[in-house]
């Protein structure tokens, strides 16, 4: 069996080449390359005895797969809530590959500092108190599940349970929300606690925000000695807001965690600052953010927030031997799920200092701009119905009666035909298109061709 030797192996002078010219040609195809490309296929391959060398990756590569990526990190993909890789982030991940430090135990580097400061100006971006600290993650879904986690061991120390210990066979606990996110859904299943298992808060009408007078009374009804309120900031669909202010009070009073799911509503303080939709975040147990999401990062990168970090540290850390610490603060493998962890802090923190908060804020604003252009153009169209006034990045829109096609087909045509991406949706049990603005690139001539190409599906 051949292998390759290191006269064989590719010197950085190569690599920083071939990545030179697999840049450019990826910046130049953005403006025609497939915003999404569902009709893609790997052709089969046999794993080779033989070692094929960097050069056969690389034709590889640019014949069957480069291709058939879509242009999600372009300015027309708009499904989910989707950010770009914004440049000096990019050259940041670039670092960390190159580095590749484990951002585990801390005291062999600095990179354990970098994730603390990253976090730490995270709360100064958004005007949190300095109590929160916490962790990246991988997402918004990890930082949910240990949202859930963390609540869970909470609830468990107040009926004399180790929950992380013991387990949570005794525990008694009841979780209460209106309009959860599939990930928080997700990350009760994970935690334990159920799928299936939250009590269903009523919505305000016409709204996916939560009815704090049923949920006042819900929480009145409960006995049970383990409240969880999971919380919006905003829901996914209509990018509402549930009144934290008041969950807050109610929380407070039945002794109940509050966790917050302000996956990318909470950049809307950067634009209303803390008296706005998002106030009263503040006053949470824990949060979930993305950073993949409107701070435009690579993926993947989340944050879990937490008041309570030694609850954290509680339902993570896991004693062993050869996992001593030698840093003086808390090791960050003991306060997320990963002990092995990627420093995917550093993009944070370059994207934090390079662009500050006036820049981050000026891109929010900018994504907000173009999604009420969209939605005028929409309101003022006859083919198509703007089903709930835009209120943030979010514009949720339907065909109308006068259009040819119906909401799933307009959708189903627009995505093939590659120029823009969206995702659909569900509002007041009625199917609707969900176009989320929340990319860097994306300017008034992507909003405009969008337009185009919805009016020729409506004629």
């Amino acid at each position: 069996m051949q292998s390759l030797t290191p006269r064989q192996l590719p010197t950085y002078e190569h690599l920083l080449a071939a990545l030179e010219q697999e840049c450019q040609a990826f910046s130049a195809s953005l403006d025609t390359r497939r915003v999404s490309n569902p009709a893609s296929s790997l052709p089969p391959r046999t794993l080779s005895e033989q070692s094929a060398g960097f050069e056969a990756f690389r034709q590889a590569f640019s014949t069957e797969i480069a291709p058939q990526l879509s242009a999600s990190n372009g300015g027309r993909y708009w499904g989910f809530v989707t950010g770009g890789a914004n440049p000096v982030a990019t050259y940041a991940d670039w670092l960390v590959t190159l580095y590749n430090q484990n951002v585990s135990k801390g005291g062999d580097s600095v990179a354990s500092q970098v994730e603390r400061q990253a976090i730490k100006w995270i709360t100064e971006l958004f005007e949190l108190p300095a109590v929160f600290e916490g962790v990246m993650t991988t997402g918004a879904t990890a930082a949910n599940v240990l949202g859930a986690m963390v609540a869970r061991q909470e609830v468990g120390r107040k009926q004399g349970i180790d929950v992380a210990k013991v387990g949570c066979k005794d525990l008694d606990y009841a979780v209460f929300a209106a309009t959860p996110h599939a990930s928080m859904v997700k990350a009760l299943g994970l935690a334990g606690l159920g799928q299936e298992s939250w009590v269903q808060v009523a919505c305000e009408p016409k709204s996916e925000a939560m009815d704090t007078i049923d949920l006042a009374n819900k929480l009145a009804e409960c006995r049970g000695p383990g409240k969880i309120v999971i919380a919006s900031a905003a829901t996914v669909t209509g990018t509402d807001y549930d009144d934290l202010i008041r969950v807050a009070q109610l929380c407070r009073q039945h002794q109940a965690w509050l966790h917050v799911d302000g996956a990318f509503g909470i950049f809307e303080r950067l634009l209303m600052g803390p008296q706005g939709k998002t106030q009263g975040i503040e006053l949470a147990d824990s949060i979930t953010l993305d950073c993949h999401k409107w701070l435009n990062v690579p993926y993947d990168c989340g944050v879990f927030l937490t008041r309570h970090p030694h609850t954290l540290l509680a339902t993570c850390n896991v004693d062993a031997p050869y996992l001593a610490n030698s840093d003086a603060e808390q090791p960050f493998m003991s306060l997320g799920i990963e002990n092995s962890r990627r420093f995917r802090a550093l993009p944070v923190w370059a994207t934090l200092l390079a662009y500050g908060k006036q820049g981050i804020r000026a891109q929010i604003q900018r994504n907000v701009d173009q999604a009420n252009a969209l939605a005028s153009w929409v309101n003022a169209s006859d083919g198509y119905e703007l089903n709930k006034p835009c209120a943030l990045n979010v514009v949720v829109f339907s065909a109308s009666d006068k259009n040819k096609l119906d909401t799933q087909a307009v959708l189903a045509q627009l995505n093939e035909g590659g120029q823009v991406f969206m995702t659909p949706g569900m509002w007041q049990g009625k199917a609707v298109i969900r176009c989320a603005f929340s990319n860097w690139r994306t300017e008034m001539q992507d909003v405009e061709l969008a337009i185009t190409e919805l009016a020729r599906l409506a004629s």
